[in-house]
């Protein structure tokens, strides 16, 4: 580690079944940034790592892994036993809503002021669930 720097989280994994139709929904649906994409010969497995848009070099990103065993395909979109699993932060929450709802994202939850900020919980291709949190708008809640 470098003289000054702090530890921090890199990257997550995220489980799934195919890269390419992983990376329909978090690159093409969602609008992630695609970091990386190579394939690796010596583990047949492609090392694919995506991280939200607009997010800086220095952001945690998602490792997109591919089940291998059929204990890994259990866990596919059940990571965290049916608890919110990932947390997306936006600067405009009503944006990025609307985009994604445009998109055909399902959400599961609706909108809520919080006093984090304003949320709604959507459900990613394989099931998981992710926080969509921004900024608390002027005016009453509204749902989604």
């Amino acid at each position: 580690m470098e003289k000054g720097s702090v530890p921090h989280l890199a990257r997550i994994t995220l489980v799934v079944h195919d890269y390419d139709e992983a990376l329909a929904f978090y690159v093409g649906k969602l609008g992630f940034d695609l970091v990386e994409d190579s394939y690796q010969p010596e583990q047949d497995k492609r090392w694919v790592i995506i991280r939200p848009p607009g997010a800086g070099p220095h952001a945690t990103t998602i490792l997109l892994a591919r089940a291998a065993t059929d204990d890994q395909q259990t866990r596919i979109g059940d990571q965290t036993g049916g608890r919110v699993a990932f947390f997306l932060h936006t600067d405009d929450f009503v944006r990025d809503h609307a985009r994604y709802t445009a998109v055909g994202v399902e959400w599961v939850r609706p909108t809520t002021d919080q006093p984090y900020g304003r949320a709604a919980v959507f459900r990613d291709l394989y099931g998981n669930l992710w926080d969509l949190i921004g900024p608390t708008c002027a005016g009453p809640s509204t749902s989604a």
